[in-house]
């Protein structure tokens, strides 16, 4: 297709949301993947080599015109966009479930060592964590894992973009904090009362029954998985 690149363009322009070149290739029709790979190449290294205002870039499993890093503060200038606020206590709980997922709730308690159910809830109601499904253990407690939209508020290509610890603190990577538009509201950890024991002794069994439970998918993990970067 002589006319890809520009379509490509036009596509990447009004979307919303990142596209993937799966999605694409569904709206475009009879054209190869690898076609459509070298087109989003070719308007990547237009938009780099402009060093105008925007560039496309790989994020959240799609691609996405986005502003240029620098001008950001002009941007919020006009537009005075909406940060995610989250406190230090979800955030340190999000950094678990990002590290550690898939990754069910009495694990996060056990790390944090402190009750997370109010916490889980502010996030899953933010979008930022969903739920997989049940493990299948005594209780079948929940399982949680990232989202889409994690991905996109913090600006990473996919889970294996996540920095280790140790590229934190000797490379100086931005850690999840400083990559994403998100304020840190004060100090608020969740005061909600200790829940009863759940069924075969799991308080997450008895603390999650007010949460949403979506059918899991046929095929929802049911073990924990390394973390991103091992």
């Amino acid at each position: 297709m002589d006319d890809l690149k520009p379509i490509l363009e036009a596509l990447l322009f009004v979307a919303d949301e990142p596209l993937s070149a799966e999605r694409l290739r569904q709206v475009l029709g009879p054209v190869e993947g690898a076609e459509i790979h070298a087109a989003l190449a070719r308007l990547q290294a237009e938009t780099e080599e402009r060093r105008g205002g925007f560039v496309l870039v790989e994020v959240a499993g799609g691609f996405q015109f986005r502003t240029r890093p620098e001008y950001g503060p002009w941007v919020k200038r006009l537009l005075d966009p909406r940060p995610v606020r989250l406190s230090k206590a979800a955030l340190e709980t999000l950094a678990i479930i990002a590290y550690k997922q898939p990754i069910i709730r009495a694990e996060i308690e056990h790390l944090r060592g402190v009750d997370c159910g109010g916490v889980l809830r502010q996030l899953l109601e933010r979008k930022l964590i969903r739920v997989l499904g049940r493990k299948e253990i005594p209780g079948r407690p929940l399982i949680y894992a990232t989202t889409k939209r994690f991905l996109e508020v913090f600006d990473l290509k996919d889970l294996n973009d996540l920095p280790t610890p140790r590229e934190i603190e000797e490379l100086g990577r931005p850690s999840l904090e400083e990559r994403g538009h998100i304020v840190i509201e004060p100090e608020e950890e969740d005061a909600s009362p200790p829940e009863e024991q759940g069924p075969g002794g799991d308080p997450a069994a008895a603390g999650e029954t007010a949460l949403p439970d979506p059918p899991a998918p046929p095929d929802a993990p049911a073990s924990s998985a390394p973390p991103p970067g091992d």
